[in-house]
């Protein structure tokens, strides 16, 4: 397998109408129902009955996303099903095809999810389709803090900017950090990357796998409870299910914390066009500028 530079997806899908024409157009290739568009941001995704069609711009043929998969299906890890055996592509798109994902009432059990994760950990790329990007994450845009922060440091002020960029200069060391230990990575933990079914948990959007330290699966949880507002017992059982906690990991930190710096610098760049996301924006650099009574932040 190739080094790969770029995970699967790294860019918005971008034109919404020329997304929703082509998601139409899949549809009727398929014999499916009318699209209806549930979401839309890297990806669109659009309800067609029991069918989820999900409308992207991936760096690699779409077949290999359906591949993997069946890939991990077959190893007991639980992703979405494929709807259909192939892809459809054409204008930079490309849409695959999903079995629509019944959540249940239940909270999400944490211990398989850590579970899952540690399977997925185990993976050796061979055991991937070959072709499929599992890059490592500093190569990822949205990590490139420098240049991140040279575009949006106009807008944050002075306290806020001061505090982000001593997390970045603290932690400059994250793209050696990365590469300790790497195994395949999800690249993605968190709470809305995972429904609860009848039959367990389901793990969403694997669209940023990559090979890097265990950590990077674990650090978004790690930050969970204080600075989004979940319940503290999420990473205690997310760990368990794991078998270890890097809660005094310095990888683990170390991610942990340029996540949330990512995380911010994201919202202001979408809140240029999004009014929603400048307020979250504004919540965000609240607690980065030390305030007391900033609010948990919102995951979008």
């Amino acid at each position: 397998m190739s080094e790969a530079v770029r995970p699967y997806v790294d860019r918005p899908v971008g034109d919404v109408d020329l997304a929703d024409r082509f998601a139409l157009g899949a549809a009727r290739a398929l014999g499916l129902p009318a699209p209806h568009r549930i979401r839309i941001g890297m990806n669109a995704l659009y309800a067609c009955g029991d069918v989820v069609v999900r409308v992207g711009r991936p760096t690699a043929p779409a077949a290999l996303a359906v591949q993997l998969a069946s890939r991990l299906l077959d190893l007991g890890v639980r992703a979405p099903r494929p709807a259909a055996a192939g892809a459809i592509e054409g204008d930079g798109l490309a849409a695959t095809c999903w079995h629509r994902i019944e959540p249940s009432n239940r909270p999400v059990d944490w211990i398989e999810v850590g579970r899952m994760v540690r399977r997925v950990h185990g993976l050796r790329l061979d055991d991937l389709p070959a072709g499929y990007p599992v890059p490592s994450p500093v190569g990822f845009p949205w990590w490139d803090f420098d240049t991140v922060l040279a575009d949006v440091a106009p807008e944050i002020d002075a306290v806020a900017l001061a505090a982000i960029r001593a997390t970045v200069d603290r932690h400059r060391d994250w793209d050696r950090l990365v590469a300790i230990d790497a195994v395949v990575c999800h690249g993605d933990v968190h709470p809305g990357n995972v429904l609860m079914t009848v039959d367990g948990p389901v793990l969403l959007d694997w669209d940023l796998l990559c090979r890097a330290n265990p950590g990077w699966d674990h650090s978004m949880l790690l930050t969970f409870a204080e600075r989004w507002g979940g319940d503290p017992s999420v990473y205690d059982d997310f760990a368990t299910g794991y078998g270890r906690s890097m809660t005094d990991d310095p990888a683990g930190r170390a991610f942990a914390d340029l996540r949330n710096v990512a995380a911010t610098l994201m919202r202001i760049r979408a809140g240029r066009t999004d009014p929603a996301a400048a307020a979250e924006a504004e919540q965000r650099l609240r607690w980065w500028r030390g305030d007391p009574d900033a609010p948990m932040w919102r995951a979008q």
